[in-house]
């Protein structure tokens, strides 16, 4: 990370996935004195989260949102205003059924405000194929040649071997729900050796796991197992192990993925 102060954008699909995916790079950047701005598309009203926490979901992770930011040292929230889609797209109006284009001219705008240096964004996966994750990477493409100074753009993801390895071991030991496909990961994330950057954030635990505790509606669900809730009840060391790298994918040509054939890959 550069030295002299640089303005980073960080696109995200929902509350929560800041949190999970580049916290502590957020962290690290506000530390060195970067200003650090994040844009959440949706209200995440569609997350999976216990019948006990009532029916406004949308306000609660509005509210866990500003907390996560507040320990992560953001200096800017921007939300888009989006539905959240649900995880198979089934909310007819959500952020995945919104023109792209019309979503990234949005996010440029946020740049062009900011004078971004860094614009950050999802894998052509949308990590483990969220139709809102997809819109995420397909938007932030096509913002970044949008925007009157072209940012340097990168793409958040996670080394696809291991987490797919980690899959199957566990589908194999009876550990995930009923109806549930292993083989959907092995093409999740990113290939090991297609990863450009790995940030070491094992100094800004700390603010990680303060930025994942705020999430609290995230880490139970009825009848089913959050990975955020697993996160947050780990060991220290391996949370350090797990979570004290962060991993990035260099873009150096957008312009790519800017039309429909080839929005959701790169070849």
């Amino acid at each position: 990370m550069s030295t002299a102060p640089r303005t980073l954008v960080f696109v995200h699909a929902h509350p929560d996935d800041e949190a999970l995916l580049t916290a502590g790079t957020m962290a690290r950047a506000t530390a060195e004195g970067h200003r650090v701005v994040l844009v959440i598309a949706t209200d995440g009203a569609a997350g999976l989260t216990s019948s006990a926490l009532g029916t406004d979901l949308g306000a609660t992770r509005r509210e866990e949102l500003a907390e996560s930011a507040q320990a992560l040292g953001v200096a800017r929230t921007v939300s888009l205003g989006f539905a959240d889609s649900g995880l198979h797209g089934e909310v007819s109006d959500g952020f995945a059924h919104a023109d792209r284009f019309a979503v990234a001219r949005l996010i440029a705008a946020v740049c062009d405000e900011e004078g971004a240096d860094v614009l950050v964004g999802y894998d052509p996966s949308g990590g483990y194929g969220h139709p809102d994750h997809l819109q995420v990477h397909r938007a932030t493409r096509a913002a970044s040649v949008l925007c009157a100074r072209a940012p340097r753009l990168f793409e958040a993801t996670l080394p696809r071997e291991p987490i797919a390895r980690a899959v199957h071991l566990a589908s194999s030991a009876h550990l995930t729900p009923t109806g549930f496909s292993p083989e959907e990961f092995d093409s999740a994330w990113t290939p090991r050796n297609e990863i450009t950057h790995r940030v070491d954030v094992r100094g800004q635990l700390p603010a990680k796991r303060a930025a994942l505790r705020a999430h609290a509606s995230q880490a139970t669900a009825d009848g089913t197992v959050r990975t955020l809730g697993v996160l947050t009840r780990l060991p220290a060391p391996l949370q350090r192990l797990l979570l004290g790298t962060e991993y990035y994918v260099s873009v150096s040509d957008p312009h790519r993925a800017t039309t429909s054939a080839t929005a959701t890959g790169l070849s």
